[in-house]
């Protein structure tokens, strides 16, 4: 069946066609929530909560785009009102250079290694970052979208990629430290 039939079934609220419609997208968008969410258990209840967003709204996706890019977009939507209803985004004062590029001179860091540490980034630099990194919105797209500033977003970019830096630099000294005793 085409992707637009099943649409259109979904848009009459065809159990069927919302179950193939989850069963063809549910992988990338739990990826996508995951990216965005603190842990395992909260990206899935962000998938959740997207998918019945996504089905409430399947009326609106008027087959201008990408149906998958729309997707993303609710889920990120999603994810992003859970932290505003949270008031985790609030607005925080550091002076940092406005742009902190992090060098890894190290291809061996895993893509779960690096997962696991934006994940333990604070809500509102884990968000930010990868808004800006990871999906390219710009600094004033993400103020929009997270009701901030532009120069707020800057800054928490800047700060997030500080304590990335830091945090790998910490590991790989706790790693040498901890093989040097073997």
């Amino acid at each position: 069946m085409s992707l637009e039939k099943l649409i259109n079934r979904c848009k009459k609220n065809d159990i069927k066609a919302q179950s193939e419609i989850y069963q063809l997208y549910a992988g990338k968008l739990f990826a996508l929530s995951l990216k965005y969410s603190k842990n395992y258990e909260e990206a899935q209840d962000n998938l959740q909560n997207g998918f019945i967003t996504i089905f409430n709204k399947i009326g609106q996706y008027n087959f201008k785009g990408s149906f998958e890019g729309w997707l993303k977009k609710i889920v990120i939507n999603t994810v992003l009102q859970t932290y505003r209803q949270k008031s985790v985004l609030s607005l925080i004062t550091e002076d940092l250079p406005e742009e902190a590029e992090i060098e890894i001179e190290d291809d061996e860091l895993s893509l779960d290694y690096l997962l696991s540490i934006v994940q333990d980034l604070p809500t509102r630099y884990r968000l930010v970052f990868n808004l800006y990194v990871l999906d390219d919105y710009s600094h004033k797209e993400i103020a929009e979208i997270l009701d901030i500033s532009e120069g707020t977003s800057k800054s928490n970019l800047s700060r997030a990629r500080v304590i990335l830096k830091n945090r790998i630099a910490e590991d790989k000294a706790a790693l040498k430290k901890n093989e040097a005793f073997k």
